[in-house]
């Protein structure tokens, strides 16, 4: 109570000072009156009136001026006392001073009794003019002002039809009123209140502050994860590298006994393997003249290094999540979509992200086989772009794994929504390109693949590509990853061969395009639909062996090698027979598919929680955790450790995250895993003019017509033997 006393007066200043300000004229009375009854002081510095006199003067002059037509007299107080960023930035007053210099321009011409002053006029008109070619340009370009610029140079303005309302009585009192409001609304925003001013800096801007550095921490949580996971790659990639260069070694050294080349040659082959911390120690401790010393050494930097234990993340109340997801509002959705598919992409690899897959997966949280029509899948029909975004997102995050694959494919009601959901979604991309990208992820399994391709999924991706520069890397790379897939099985190549002119004039653009992330893709497409003698013959009626040969001449040498065997291809003369039709069978093989997370899942994030509201692994473990919902599997193993070894075009399916990384895998006709990092440091020339695709201005001629696709187009197509089970390239 001492220190209210003690302050008091102050504090009464401010109230008065702000009520003021408000114009609260009653209540300010009220309050003053009251002060006086009961004796309270008012602070002497802060009871004085908001309006500074000067400012007032500088109005009444200002007013006065433009009243007298004194034009000098107006613009010399108003560049003194409106402010530069506030004449330069501010749009409301460049137009008031572009109408203000309509009004001294006519002014003698609205006033003058008889004949106006020829030589003043024309001075007015001559400042008016001058201002349009300078400050004034800026306006120019609208439309509000574009009549105006002519008026200088009209004789006489008065009976002009474009310049009538100048002249109307009422026009300058209109013109004096705005600027009135317009000096009143700067000098009081300019005579802040000290109550609000200090609400401003200590209330509200920490309540800004605070909510900022929270969405700074989000942001940094998820960097932080990604780097993590940058590093699992790096720290794989390392051992890899670690495996072969010990390989090497024992090469080297079995050469080393049969006196080939020296020791010191062998020691400086092997030092330039290592990263530069390691050198010196490595040539000061390994002797290179002791056959095995050095690749003993190599593969014991490959001991298991013994990680702490990861901890399972906590089990979740699946029942309560999957009713939220369905009945919760939009908002409540979208973070729950986010937090579970967080928890996927972020949880380490191993054990910890199999339990989470697992424990999603015998919860059913996406409804797959829940007869409902209202479950999580629908959520992708939602009128919510946002929820509908974050669902594709979560499915893509699912089909990035083996297991999640399988547990999608199981019905083939998923399939056929993320279907419906790529032909209507023309409004966002990001949601678009999670779709693609499971479906591309889909034709790792042949079932799904065969659902595919007669559901017309080919004919819809030949469509797309025919522009390929209006598509975004991602959609660009799934889609001709997603064809290539489909082309190699023989129900894919027959329903290329309907169209066989289109599909080959669409594929010999995209050899010429400048992403040459896309070259494997196409030219594994390429290799497989050439197998089909109808489209052979129709690629050398069109010239494909010279398109080919174009690129020849200056691509690297694993391009190269590739197209060659697209040539042979070409210019091959077998008929198909029971081997090339056995790949329709059925059989499954996904065990050999690798998993993969890639970053775009987790990019351009479209909600942020505000101060107080939770999302990610807090809002799960805080409103839904559950009791043992988590349940262990078994993991399956795969054959990461198979290489390629052979130069062929990619004739098995793989996704292009994970082409891109690594992990191939070898069969009687081998994937290229290389490729794209060839293609990339390669240099293909263009295409000529005639195969270039056109996307401003019109779309590339194509040798055929392309029908009216239907999503429900399709023929069945003979069954076929079984062949041997292939195996898959996965990154």
């Amino acid at each position: 109570m001492v220190d209210v006393l003690a302050h008091e007066s102050e504090l009464l200043g401010l109230v008065k000072e702000y009520l003021d300000f408000a114009e609260f004229e009653d209540t300010l009375k009220t309050f003053l009156k009251e002060c006086k009854i009961k004796g309270k002081p008012l602070s002497k510095s802060t009871c004085g009136s908001l309006r500074d006199p000067k400012s007032l003067k500088f109005q009444r002059d200002l007013l006065a001026a433009f009243d007298s037509g004194d034009q000098k007299v107006f613009f010399r107080l108003w560049e003194e006392h409106i402010p530069r960023p506030i004449r330069d930035g501010d749009s409301l007053a460049q137009k008031l001073e572009f109408y203000l210099h309509i009004h001294f321009a006519i002014y003698l011409l609205k006033h003058s009794a008889g004949r106006p002053d020829k030589e003043d006029l024309d001075e007015r008109i001559s400042y008016f003019k001058t201002y349009l070619e300078t400050k004034g340009a800026a306006l120019s370009q609208t439309t509000e002002f574009l009549p105006f610029y002519a008026l200088p140079f009209v004789p006489n303005p008065m009976v002009h039809p474009s310049f009538k309302e100048l002249f109307q009585d009422s026009w300058t009192p209109e013109l004096k009123l705005k600027l009135e409001k317009f000096l009143a609304l700067m000098f009081k925003a300019s005579n802040t209140p000290k109550l609000l001013t200090l609400y401003k800096e200590n209330g509200q801007s920490n309540k800004d502050m605070l909510q900022q550095l929270h969405q700074q921490l989000v942001e940094a949580e998820r960097r932080s994860m990604t780097y993590l996971k940058r590093y699992n790659r790096i720290q794989a990639d390392y051992h890899n590298l670690i495996g072969v260069t010990a390989e090497l070694v024992d090469s080297l050294e079995a050469t080393v006994s049969g006196k080939m080349i020296t020791p010191e040659y062998l020691q400086s082959v092997c030092v330039r393997l290592f990263s530069n911390q390691m050198r010196q120690s490595l040539a000061r401790s390994v002797d290179f003249t002791r056959p095995g010393t050095a690749s003993t050494m190599l593969r014991a930097s490959l001991a298991p290094v013994k990680l702490k234990d990861v901890p399972l993340l906590p089990s979740l109340d699946y029942e309560k999540l999957k009713k939220d997801l369905v009945l919760g509002s939009d908002r409540l959705k979208a973070f729950l979509l986010q937090a579970l598919r967080w928890r996927l992409t972020t949880s380490h690899p191993g054990e910890q992200r199999e339990t989470v897959l697992q424990a999603y997966i015998s919860n059913d949280l996406l409804d797959c086989h829940s007869p409902s029509q209202r479950s999580v899948l629908q959520l992708l029909q939602s009128k919510s772009e946002v929820v509908r975004q974050y669902t594709a997102r979560l499915i893509n995050a699912f089909a990035s794994l083996a297991e999640g694959r399988r547990y999608l494919a199981q019905s083939t009601k998923v399939l056929r929504m993320l279907e419906e959901r790529l032909k209507e979604e023309d409004k966002d991309v990001v949601a678009r390109e999670n779709v693609l990208g499971a479906l591309q992820k889909f034709s790792l399994r042949r079932p799904l693949q065969t659902a595919m391709i007669q559901d017309g999924l080919i004919f819809w991706l030949i469509d797309i590509l025919k522009e390929p520069d209006c598509l975004s890397d991602y959609t660009l790379e799934y889609s001709v990853a997603l064809l290539m897939n489909l082309c190699l099985r023989s129900a894919g190549k027959n329903m290329c061969a309907k169209v066989a002119g289109l599909v080959l004039k669409v594929l010999s653009d995209l050899l010429g395009h400048e992403n040459h992330e896309i070259q494997p893709y196409v030219n594994g497409a390429l290799y497989s639909i050439l197998s089909i003698p109808s489209i052979r013959e129709e690629a050398r009626a069109m010239g494909m062996e010279d398109i080919l040969r174009c690129f020849i001449k200056e691509g690297n040498a694993e391009m190269i090698r590739q197209i060659e065997f697209i040539i042979k291809q070409l210019n091959s003369e077998e008929l198909l027979d029971g081997v090339l039709e056995s790949d329709d069978d059925e059989d499954e093989d996904d065990e050999e598919d690798h998993d993969t997370m890639e970053a775009d899942l987790d990019k351009d994030e479209l909600i942020q929680p505000q101060l107080g509201e939770l999302s990610g692994e807090k809002l799960l473990t805080t409103e839904y955790l559950g009791i043992m919902t988590n349940t262990g599997k078994a993991r399956r193993k795969g054959t990461a450790g198979v290489q390629w070894g052979g130069p062929e075009p990619l004739r098995r399916p793989v996704t292009p995250s994970g082409h891109r990384t690594g992990y191939p895998a070898l069969d009687d006709h081998p994937s290229s895993p290389q490729m794209a990092q060839h293609a990339r440091n390669g240099c293909l020339p263009s295409l000529p003019n005639t195969h270039a695709p056109v996307c401003r201005g019109g779309k590339p001629a194509a040798p055929e017509p392309c029908p009216s696709f239907s999503w429900d187009s399709h023929q069945a197509l003979p069954a076929s033997p079984r062949p041997p089970a292939p195996q898959r390239c996965w990154r």
